[in-house]
């Protein structure tokens, strides 16, 4: 492995184009070249190999039947109920079929995934699973333990090149295929000169888009830019309007909010408001283990009606927290909680994008040459709501198959001829960050006040108004990327008119038979919608219908 961000390191095979070009050094990304060794693979990481993925931050494990008693079939049919009656059926049972094999990879990467005294997983169980399936490292370890095991592979493996330092903000694509990737510095802003990177082929493994949020619990990687970096090459999005909000992000000031692993309401811990009542009995006859969607909302209303919401580990955990989740024990001592004796304060945050760049079975996209895995793809496997778990198991099953797509086709792959065509330009060279203000609002702002757990058709016009002016303005590739990908969430939003898992209208509480579908987006069909949202409600039509 090679590491630095001068293209001069890497050979020159690859210099020219004679190889894939993977963007995120997530789990995704990662397992995706580790499954394509020996074919040459450069790896796009802006950060340090291992730090700043959203893949290490997992705390609940990674879900599969492989136990006594449980089967692939009922993992799916429990993922197509969780995905609201739009979860693409033949991926969930895809996905399902191919986890215990994709955990046996993991093992023999050197995953220490929990084991009973006879030597086999240990499994817990999560909401909405009919059993225990969620392999975990030390309770809640378990994504950063992976990215260990995996990050050293990638270490060893010397087919797998890695340009630290350094962004993709734009694909570069001729004759109808995408053929390579325009780089920049980290931290510059897509502001100068591009590094060109050619490629046979791209995969696109740039996780989320939960930073869009004001209150997320995703790493400040996860920007959204992936999505519209594959919108603006001409590639379909799908389900953008499907965000998954986590019910129980801890709520203290922290950003991004460290989370509060369902594992825990898996092992009997409950919800509570300050009064000390729980909110979710009455709600749901799952009560704390129902769908995150439902809990998301509960947890939403406790928090806005001033009442505040509490996850209570005391009676279930107790004395044995500090051993059974010792992460999120670290991080609730540095706030000066004790969860032993107290009640952990949480509110809900943007945690997981079901939807993003469309992709078939092999994570082929809409556009020759370009694939996608992981958080920044959607398979169909989610539908309107993520079960628990399912993302870990998500990026290797479909990075292990995007591999072994492209394997297969690369002989048959053309190296990009001559220099590759010069990236798209910016609006402008002389702006700030990707959080800047528009009329007084961030796009975090933005996206939180009208694009939250709760919308409704007011709040979603008056987004699109903002958005519109913004991508109108001189600003840089980042903030461009990360308002395109924004607006797509917010026109699928406004054109599904229902309530349907991680989306709730309160001016369409329903959900709709004939909204029983997933949604498609170009970008040409966003701008041309976006052009006649023309009027901006109020701020007080907005609070109102939220109220």
């Amino acid at each position: 492995m090679v590491s630095g961000s001068p293209t001069s390191a890497l050979p020159s095979s690859a210099r020219h184009g004679d190889c894939v070009v993977i963007v995120g050094a997530g789990l995704a990304g990662l397992f995706t070249a580790l499954k394509l060794a020996p074919r040459p693979v450069i790896v796009i990481s802006p950060t340090p190999l291992g730090e700043g993925a959203s893949s290490g931050w997992a705390q609940g494990g990674i879900a599969a039947a492989v136990s006594e008693g449980d089967t692939p079939e009922a993992h799916a049919r429990d993922t197509i109920r969780a995905g609201a009656g739009i979860v693409d059926e033949r991926m969930a049972h895809l996905l399902a079929s191919d986890a215990a094999e994709r955990i046996e990879d993991l093992l023999r990467l050197g995953v220490p995934f929990d084991k009973d005294l006879e030597g086999k997983l240990q499994l817990s169980r999560e909401a909405a699973h009919g059993a225990r399936r969620i392999a975990r490292v030390r309770g809640d370890l378990a994504g950063k333990a992976i990215m260990v095991a995996v990050t050293d592979a990638v270490k060893k493996t010397p087919s797998i090149h890695v340009l630290e330092g350094m962004c993709a903000h734009a694909l570069a694509k001729r004759d109808g295929r995408v053929c390579g990737v325009h780089l920049w510095p980290a931290g510059s802003l897509g502001l100068g000169e591009a590094i060109s990177l050619p490629a046979k082929a791209v995969v696109l493994a740039s996780g989320g888009s939960g930073q869009l949020y004001e209150v997320t619990t995703n790493p400040t990687s996860a920007n959204g830019e992936g999505v519209a970096m594959a919108a603006t090459a001409g590639a379909v999005i799908a389900d953008a309007e499907f965000v998954q909000f986590h019910p129980t992000a801890l709520n203290i000031g922290r950003d991004p909010a460290p989370l509060a692993t369902e594992a825990l309401r898996g092992e009997g811990a409950v919800l509570i408001n300050a009064r000390g009542e729980r909110y979710m009995t009455g709600v749901h006859e799952d009560a704390e283990l129902a769908p995150r969607d439902v809990v998301a909302r509960a947890t939403f209303r406790e928090v806005q009606s001033g009442r505040g919401a509490f996850i209570d580990c005391r009676e279930a955990i107790g004395a044995k927290f500090p051993n059974a989740f010792p992460g999120l024990h670290e991080v609730c001592r540095s706030a000066d909680i004790d969860p032993v004796t107290q009640p952990i304060p949480i509110a809900p945050a943007a945690h997981y994008h079901m939807g993003g760049v469309l992709t078939d079975t092999n994570g082929r996209t809409s556009v020759d040459g370009l694939w996608a895995c992981g958080e920044v793809a959607s398979t169909g496997t989610h539908g309107a709501n993520r079960l628990a778990s399912n993302s870990l198991l998500e990026t290797v099953v479909f990075g292990a198959r995007t591999a072994a797509d492209i394997d297969q086709l690369y002989p048959y792959l053309r190296v990009p001829p001559g220099n590759l065509p010069a990236p798209p330009a910016p609006n402008g060279s002389t702006a700030g960050s990707r959080d800047i203000d528009v009329s007084g609002q961030s796009l975090r702002q933005i996206m939180s006040t009208c694009i939250g757990v709760v919308r409704n058709g007011p709040s979603l016009r008056l987004a699109l108004h903002h958005l519109t002016r913004l991508l109108e303005q001189d600003v840089p590739r980042p903030t461009l990327n990360a308002a395109l990908t924004a607006q797509f969430i917010a026109m699928a939003a406004l054109q599904r008119e229902e309530s349907r898992g991680a989306q709730f209208r309160s001016d369409f509480p329903e959900t709709r038979e004939d909204c029983k579908k997933r949604s498609y987006l170009t970008l040409s069909e966003v701008r041309s919608n976006a052009e006649v949202v023309t009027e901006t409600p109020s701020d007080n039509v907005i609070h109102a219908e939220f109220s």
